[in-house]
């Protein structure tokens, strides 16, 4: 049984959804963030050493990091689904989305989300950050031009894994801008797995 250690409000979210859409049993095991620091309790540590969320156990198997986790899962209990085949030449694109989203997309709105805690000593840092932002959030608007998901009309891994990054887009307020980026979180929070996973996983505030 998969077990997944789930942080209220935070990335072990998608690791639920993928787990409905695949239809693989699995156990939560809730934590809650301080209400001040909203920082995860000390007992993850216990699971992995740093301390943070998401993290999955498969037996004697623990996998941490949101990426290495939906490749983890697609691949020993995916069944074929939600990836194209190592062969396909559409796979290193997807591969490169599942390590884009981490890597790059989410570096500019973490720091809006840190500088804008500043005040006033953030303000010189703002223009670049927004520059960057608008950046990837243009280059993932426009890979989804005349596309339903990224890899083209079917969902995969590659979708789940950069919904945070429009989900934080969009609390930031920046996805009118990016009407293919918009249009594409609308539909990944009307699927019911999707629903499936909030409705189990507990209240999610950039679920919509």
């Amino acid at each position: 049984m998969i077990v997944v250690h789930h942080l209220n409000e935070s990335r072990s979210q998608r690791i639920l959804w993928l787990l409905e859409e695949l239809g693989v049993e699995y156990e939560i095991k809730a934590y809650e963030r301080d209400a001040k620091t909203r920082l995860a309790p000390d007992a993850l540590r216990a699971v992995h050493p740093l301390g943070k969320s998401p993290v999955v156990t498969d037996g004697q198997v623990t996998v941490h990091e949101s990426g290495a986790i939906i490749d983890y899962i697609i691949r020993h209990h995916g069944a074929g689904k939600l990836q194209p085949a190592v062969s396909d030449p559409d796979y290193e694109s997807y591969l490169q989305w599942l390590h884009y989203a981490e890597g790059s997309a989410m570096l500019p709105l973490m720091l809006q989300m840190y500088v804008m805690r500043l005040g006033e000593a953030g303000a010189p840092l703002h223009p670049r950050i927004e520059s960057e932002v608008a950046n990837h959030l243009a280059y993932l608007d426009q890979a989804l031009a005349g596309r339903d998901y990224l890899m083209g009309q079917a969902l995969t891994g590659a979708d789940i894994q950069m919904s945070f990054v429009g989900e934080v887009a969009r609390a930031f307020g920046k996805l009118p801008a990016y009407p293919n980026a918009e249009a594409w979180l609308n539909r990944l929070h009307d699927r019911p797995a999707y629903k499936a996973a909030i409705a189990r996983g507990g209240p999610y505030a950039l679920g919509r």
